[in-house]
């Protein structure tokens, strides 16, 4: 089944390859999948960091993620189920709650700390990591928290998408960048659906099934709990997803590379090792 209109694309990108995810435990022991690592943050730049979290095993998330520092980038956090409180050493506090985004501008520095507040249930979500270009990162920090009801959606056919950041077929999303322009969807395909999103050739991208199995050109499937890195194919105008025969989930990221070094220690990133030392003494003096 075809729910879409014919292609308006001349060149979809093509499967580079495929990642599977990292088990690993973070914060105070929350259990996770470690998707996007260090050794793509060249390849994804401006991405440095994908985790995917999901599980209703209260043993895996209740501990949360105590306080902790930043500085030099923009974290992204995705809640498809559950809540989790955000305060930081700003005076700000939130709650995040299905379907809703928190997105963190660290800066020059800040301290905070998530923590579930649920003791049962299901808790999952993304969350991402968005470098800064250097004449960013010690600007003022900032964040703002994004309800569910405040994200832009739209349903085409047999295909709904939830628009974060940038713009997709006309409708913009909750958060716009000029510099690294970052595109995030969530992007919902009914069995057999197809949907496409034009892309500008410069941009690096991948795609990460949380649900389901999407079928790409070529031959590949790509099951859930994979990411598939995007060629940057010269000509390329854009990406073509199509689900298999169950309703599949997944996000599409997508962003201007910003070609700069990236230092990174930990929870800081910075462009230099002299950036790194003076962040760590920041930290240390309070």
């Amino acid at each position: 089944m075809n729910t879409m209109a014919p292609s308006s694309l001349n060149q979809p990108r093509r499967v580079e390859h495929l990642v599977a995810g990292q088990p690993t435990r973070d914060g105070a022991g929350v259990q996770l999948s470690r998707v996007l690592t260090r050794n793509l943050q060249r390849r994804l730049d401006p991405f440095l960091m994908l985790d995917h979290f999901s599980s209703d095993n209260p043993d895996d998330y209740i501990a949360g993620f105590p306080e902790h520092p930043h500085r030099g980038f923009e974290t992204v956090t995705y809640m498809l189920q559950g809540r989790i409180r955000h305060r930081d050493s700003a005076g700000n506090e939130g709650l995040v709650t299905d379907g809703g985004v928190q997105w963190m501008t660290a800066g020059r520095g800040v301290i905070h700390s998530e923590t579930p507040e649920q003791t049962d249930g299901r808790m999952a979500g993304f969350q991402l990591w968005l470098n800064l270009p250097a004449r960013d990162k010690l600007r003022e920090p900032w964040y703002r928290d994004i309800a569910s009801t405040e994200v832009p959606t739209y349903t085409l056919g047999g295909v709904t998408v939830r628009v974060i950041a940038g713009e997709s077929h006309g409708v913009k999303g909750a958060v716009q960048r000029a510099v690294t322009e970052p595109l995030y969807l969530d992007v919902h395909l009914a069995p057999g659906a197809r949907f496409e999103q034009p892309l500008p050739a410069t941009h690096n991208a991948f795609l990460y099934v949380y649900e389901g199995a999407l079928q790409h050109d070529g031959g590949c499937l790509q099951p859930a709990g994979r990411m598939a890195v995007l060629a940057n194919t010269p000509g390329s105008d854009g990406v073509r997803l199509q689900a298999g025969d169950a309703s599949t989930r997944a996000i599409l990221v997508a962003g201007q590379p910003l070609g700069e070094p990236i230092a990174q220690h930990g929870p800081f990133v910075m462009n230099t090792e002299a950036e790194l030392l003076q962040a760590v003494r920041d930290f240390q003096s309070g």
